[in-house]
């Protein structure tokens, strides 16, 4: 499955991980300097809801692909349920 992003899709799913980017270093500079377990719990959790949120995003971006390319007849019965079996799998893999 081929995922094309362009335009304001890419750019909200880097912002999203880069935002998780910089948390995740947060969460490194917090346990190197002996920071309260609730702060860095709090701030790990926040990397990870976004990084749930870009390959959310993603996925959704691969289901608008594959619903267009079946509405315009450019997959076939069993391409489709091997595309409905494969973005369900990865919908499942961030659930």
């Amino acid at each position: 499955m081929e995922l094309d992003l362009a335009g304001a899709e890419l750019k909200a799913v880097l912002n999203r991980l880069r935002r998780a980017q910089g948390q995740i270093a947060g969460v490194v500079r917090m346990i190197e300097e002996g920071r309260d377990c609730e702060e860095v719990v709090t701030q790990l959790a926040a990397a990870s809801r976004a990084l749930d949120r870009a390959g959310f995003a993603i996925i959704a971006t691969g289901l608008q692909q594959c619903l267009t390319g079946i509405e315009d007849g450019k997959q076939s019965g069993e391409d489709r349920d091997a595309m409905r079996s494969r973005l369900e799998k990865l919908f499942l893999s961030l659930a």
